[in-house]
């Protein structure tokens, strides 16, 4: 056990163990959301479709399994922006004033990403108060309960709550404005993940950039869709 308990802790504690556990976490990342987007995207199909499918993911494994992917994916993220901080440092301590330029780049590009990467996590844990726990707001109310075809019982009326929520100034600007962030991190870390995991090479680097780009703009796009139509066009009201 304390053969395990130390190979983990030198795994942790190696650079190459932080970046591999960067990588793994930062796929897990990439592969939630387009999930969460197809779902948040069903707001544009009507209540009955989004109420349906909050149904559904409240009832999936009886309730346990949403609990248990929230806390996986803000693990994961919390564990990608710690390893990411220390990466960061450490590579500003390796620096030395005859270090290229492209290295003094990468090392500001690594800077951006440590500091989109706390604004990205201050909004998570503002979007968990706001929409998940409903801190400071009434969406636990009779006001958000609504009947749905095929249920005997009333259901959270999650669609009302997302038009209502995205209809306060402050929440949509906010969300933009996290959503313009992370897609900007996500076209360098789509590459670096690559890389890490040693895929990348010199004949796919040029690919694995533009591939980056394309998945962070597909989806800034959708995310940024929902506030603009409910805050600027009135979509729902």
């Amino acid at each position: 056990m304390k053969s395990f308990t130390r190979t983990i802790g030198s795994f942790w504690n190696s650079s190459i163990g932080k970046k591999i556990l960067v990588a793994l976490t930062g796929i897990a990342l990439l592969l939630f959301l387009p999930a969460h987007l197809a779902g948040n995207l069903l707001v544009f199909a009507g209540p009955d479709a989004l109420n349906e499918y909050g149904v559904w993911l409240h009832e999936l494994g009886h309730g346990t399994a949403i609990w248990f992917a929230r806390l996986g994916l803000l693990s994961a993220f919390i564990i990608h922006l710690i390893l990411t901080v220390q990466l960061t440092a450490a590579n500003r301590a390796a620096r030395t004033d005859y270090a290229y330029p492209s290295t003094v780049q990468a090392s500001r590009s690594s800077r951006s990403m440590m500091w989109s990467g706390l604004t990205i996590l201050a909004f998570i844990i503002y979007h968990l108060l706001h929409f998940t726990l409903r801190v400071g707001n009434d969406y636990d109310g009779e006001s958000y309960q609504t009947t749905l075809p095929g249920h005997q019982e009333k259901v959270h009326n999650v669609y009302k709550m997302m038009i209502d929520g995205f209809s306060w100034t402050p929440a949509s600007i906010f969300y933009l404005i996290a959503v313009t962030l992370l897609c900007s991190h996500l076209s360098h870390g789509f590459a670096s993940v690559f890389q890490t995991l040693g895929v990348r090479s010199s004949k796919t680097s040029a690919l694995s950039g533009k591939l980056g780009w394309a998945y962070a703009i597909i989806i800034w796009l959708g995310f940024v869709s929902i506030p603009i139509a409910i805050w600027i066009f009135g979509y729902g009201s």
